[in-house]
């Protein structure tokens, strides 16, 4: 039966079990659209194309399935560039489908034309322009194969108005032929056994654990490790949620804002096994003294990421999950009680804390959210001190729990991420921890929570200014404030959520914090909390720009 190339690219989507699409129609996609309206996938209308590429990629992190957004062609299409680039960088399935002018129209500086697939090049696992409708159910099945498999990231399909309008008879393959494209998934059984080697002479052994644990979903071979050859086990943000942050082995996040204990181990360990990490410059500080100590193993799926910013001693390219089962029946039970005791007199001697003389501090909100939920939430953030705040205070206990921007560090994620993890995941508390900056960059999504009466609850820790670039100021360029200050600019957040149709509440006292906390978790509805907050709060510890990880900057002390 012949059918249009729109109705074969819906198609080839239902043949990949996609349920819902986030995005936002226009011109080079009306045909599209209007298959989509008789189709049974869910459609998430946002209120800009960077919200639906953040909703996508929320809902993929918080479900482990592939985000699908859409969008028309031109400023539609570039509006994508930001979500994109943030997939990317952290690893997200996402298949972005754009409109684009058609074929003929090409090169041609058309009406609302843009070079997309020029443009995601570098911000993309792969993309397609698609110039035969015949085509159309081959690229999306390998659109989606490639965003799935390997190291996992966003695939753009591009397609013309005039392909899409195409009359075709579909032919969907059974079969995907990429020969240039082959992950490795087993790790090589010689390097592994050099693992299991170094773990059994370590004395002081550390795992230091990324996204890539969660993404494999090695959570539990990691915690059989642990357990195992008795290692403690740092994280980054990325890696958060991957390993139990209540469990005794937890140090919790380690890098610039990470804990002592966490940061110290990594100098003094004599053996750091990476697992699905890559190194990147807010973990290791001043990379030359980053583990100066110890045998480095190092355990990713690309192949790329190995020696790239670190000297590894022991590579092993594969999948996480695969890897460490492969390594468990080589491990040895062990015990390292002098290291434990080392680590717990760091604990107790460097706890996270922060002043409490009365005022309304934001470390006292979000550990009052960390009681309430008892990891039962799924939490996003925004980008800045809220995130690292929240990063270091909630104690994740499952993977896929806590959701933030790692190495893009996108303000205006976290709230559109929260609405994709909501749809992804209803029967959860979803809760975006935010900031007055970040919020305001994607806050037209309250019409998307409110349209679709998705109860996400944001914890707004409103200092009145860009916090973290403010405390750089601060610290390092001798409290110039250059344009982070918007406390006078702010508008009314509670007036506004309800402008909305949302609820909203002010928060000025710390002991309103519970009660406030309550009655948004208990609605059923979006909620904006405004806690006004101490507008000079720092993030501490911290580790200096290009400093070391056991020289960390603490509140009172320069």
């Amino acid at each position: 039966m012949r059918t249009s190339g729109a109705a074969a690219l819906i198609e080839s989507l239902l043949e990949q079990k996609v349920d819902v699409v986030f995005g936002y129609p226009g011109g080079a996609v009306l045909a599209l659209y209007d298959v989509l309206l008789d189709s049974p996938i869910r459609h998430i209308l946002t209120r800009h194309e960077q919200g639906a590429a953040h909703a996508a990629d929320g809902y993929a992190r918080a479900t482990g399935k592939p985000g699908v957004v859409m969008a028309t062609s031109g400023p539609g299409a570039t509006n994508l560039v930001t979500g994109l680039t943030n997939a990317y960088m952290d690893s997200i399935p996402i298949v972005a489908i754009t409109g684009q002018v058609a074929t003929t129209m090409i090169g041609k500086d058309s009406f609302q034309e843009a070079d997309i697939t020029g443009i995601t090049i570098p911000i993309t696992k792969h993309n397609y322009l698609v110039k035969d409708a015949r085509d159309i159910p081959r690229i999306v099945k390998e659109a989606f194969h490639i965003a799935t498999t390997g190291r996992p990231g966003p695939v753009l399909i591009d397609l013309p108005k005039d392909v899409s309008a195409a009359q075709i008879r579909p032919s969907h393959p059974k079969e995907i032929s990429l020969p240039g494209y082959k992950p490795t998934y087993d790790g090589h059984a010689m390097q592994i056994q050099r693992v299991a080697k170094a773990i059994e002479e370590a004395s002081r052994p550390l795992l230091y654990v990324g996204g890539g644990v969660i993404t494999s979903g090695a959570h539990e071979e990691l915690r059989a490790l642990a357990e195992l050859a008795d290692i403690p086990v740092t994280m980054t943000l990325m890696g958060l949620g991957a390993f139990p942050a209540t469990h005794e082995l937890s140090l919790g996040m380690l890098g610039m804002h990470g804990t002592k204990a966490a940061n110290y181990s990594v100098c003094e360990c004599d053996l750091l096994i990476a697992v699905g990490a890559r190194f990147d410059d807010r973990v290791t500080g001043k990379v030359e003294a980053f583990a100066p100590k110890a045998r480095v193993v190092h355990i990713d799926i690309d192949p790329a990421e190995i020696g790239k910013n670190f000297h590894v001693d022991i590579p092993v390219v594969g999948d996480a999950k695969r890897v460490l089962k492969a390594l468990l029946p080589l491990v040895k039970r062990k015990s390292h009680p002098e290291w434990k005791a080392l680590i717990s007199e760091w604990k107790t001697r460097y706890p996270l804390t922060y002043k409490k003389d009365g005022k309304l501090r934001p470390q006292m909100i979000i550990e009052a959210i960390n009681e309430l939920v008892d990891g039962k939430a799924i939490i996003t953030t925004e980008v800045g001190q809220n995130q690292m705040w929240a990063a270091q205070i909630i104690k994740p206990i499952h993977p896929r729990t806590f959701i933030s921007s790692g190495g893009l560090g996108t303000m205006g994620f976290g709230f559109p991420a929260a609405i994709g993890a909501q749809v992804g995941c209803p029967d959860k508390l979803v809760i975006d921890i935010a900031g007055d900056g970040s919020f305001q960059m994607n806050i037209q999504e309250l019409a998307t929570a409110v349209g679709y009466n998705l109860p996400v609850k944001v914890v707004l820790l409103n200092n009145g200014c860009l916090g973290m670039v403010r405390q750089w100021q601060e610290l390092f360029f001798k409290r110039r404030y250059s344009h982070t200050i918007i406390a006078k600019s702010n508008p009314d957040f509670v007036k506004l959520a309800e402008a909305y149709g949302a609820h909203g509440r002010m928060v000025t006292e710390p002991d309103e914090i519970h009660d406030a906390l309550k009655w948004a978790f208990d609605l059923d509805g979006p909620v904006v909390l405004d806690f006004r907050i101490e507008p000079e709060e720092n993030v501490f510890p911290m580790v200096p720009p290009d400093g070391t990880l056991n020289n960390m900057l603490e509140e009172g002390v320069r």
